[in-house]
């Protein structure tokens, strides 16, 4: 099997936002987050489905196309995302330096995870506490033998809950790089839980054994502050699941010179994200008196139709003033009422940053 990379030199890379906000559904330039090689997997990829079930399934991918296929528009998202800004405005955290580009929005097709799981048969006295591990076996990893993470099982049943075996993404076949020739997509979930190049699903009482879904991807306590001081919290810190609501100023970024157009007033763009399972998007506020006053963005008309596991594009035209270090703020809210924080928790592995989006240091001519 031809494998790209390797879990010395992952490929991990994110694009230009400015490039990113482009297109309302990510054709290109789509980040990658890997820990290990890139698998290049052949036709005769199996899927199987074990643990507390009552029946076994050894699935291929022509048995998955078998169900019925589910597409969803949903924004995958790195639990890293925004970590620089974390690590600049609060203190150092560990991990890539993720800025604002490790997000892509696209469309996934394939059948539901709970109608392959129905199959199988739930075994578990306790639905409520079980869980749905997944698992990549084809490369090592950086700090392990194999990938994995998991879900609770009631988020993998739950009809409206959308997590799906996805066979495609974009109307096409997953590239490698993706997890061809299926992975999970878990909607509102960070990225790390969507395993590529799916091997394995396990129904069991407990979280993943995996090193990254029980050393890592956890919001450690801010008593946590280094390797040391983290080891007595690993275990009693839950897993990473849902993302926080989020948003991002793509335009004009930090530190550029701007010119005012004659009107006194400037077009600001950005990208925001609704928080777990609360979505849509319903609002999203800019300011530029330091968060004294919001005027309300623009949401696209495609973002609109989005669906409440997308993220949404907004523009928002705003008066400035000439001068230097000026700073503009954006905020998310989603239909649960979540949104951004102006005073984020740190937290040693830089992940869920959701304060305010921010461009600043701005000169205005």
């Amino acid at each position: 099997m031809q494998i790209d990379y390797s879990e010395k030199e992952p490929l991990n890379r994110e694009p230009p936002v400015i490039d990113l906000i482009s297109s309302f559904i990510t054709h290109k330039n789509a980040y990658d987050r890997n820990h290990g090689g890139i698998p290049h997997c052949g036709d005769g990829h199996i899927v199987k489905v074990d643990g507390a079930v009552k029946k076994e399934l050894s699935l291929s991918v022509q048995d998955l196309k078998r169900y019925n296929q589910h597409q969803i528009t949903c924004a995958l998202q790195c639990a890293g995302l925004r970590r620089h800004t974390m690590r600049t405005f609060l203190k150092e955290v560990s991990g890539i330096d993720w800025g604002d580009g490790a997000v892509m929005n696209c469309t996934w097709k394939g059948p539901k995870l709970r109608d392959v799981l129905y199959e199988a048969g739930i075994d578990l006295v306790v639905k409520k506490t079980g869980h749905v591990a997944f698992a990549c076996y084809y490369t090592k990893v950086q700090e392990d033998d194999w990938y994995g993470g998991s879900i609770p099982l009631s988020r993998a049943l739950r009809d409206d809950g959308d997590v799906i075996l996805a066979l495609e993404m974009n109307g096409a076949p997953l590239s490698a790089n993706h997890g061809y020739p299926v992975r999970a997509v878990v909607p509102g979930v960070a990225g790390c839980r969507s395993v590529k190049w799916l091997q394995r699903i396990t129904v069991q009482e407990e979280e993943s054994k995996n090193f990254y879904q029980q050393y890592d991807y956890k919001i450690l306590p801010p008593q946590a502050v280094d390797a040391d001081s983290a080891k007595q919290y690993w275990h009693i810190t839950p897993g990473l699941q849902d993302m926080p609501a989020n948003s991002i100023i793509a335009i004009p970024q930090t530190e550029e010179t701007i010119t005012l157009p004659s009107s006194g007033k400037f077009e600001v763009k950005g990208y925001a994200l609704p928080c777990g399972d609360q979505g849509p998007v319903t609002k999203v506020e800019v300011s530029t008196d330091d968060g004294r006053t919001w005027l309300n963005a623009t949401i696209s008309e495609e973002s609109k139709s989005g669906g409440k596991w997308s993220w949404v594009l907004w523009t928002a035209t705003v008066p400035l003033s000439k001068g230097k270090g000026k700073r503009i703020l954006s905020r998310a809210i989603d239909a649960g009422g979540n949104t951004q924080e102006p005073n984020p928790v740190w937290n040693l592995r830089g992940v869920v940053y959701n304060g305010y989006g921010e461009s600043r240091d701005l000169t205005v001519k």
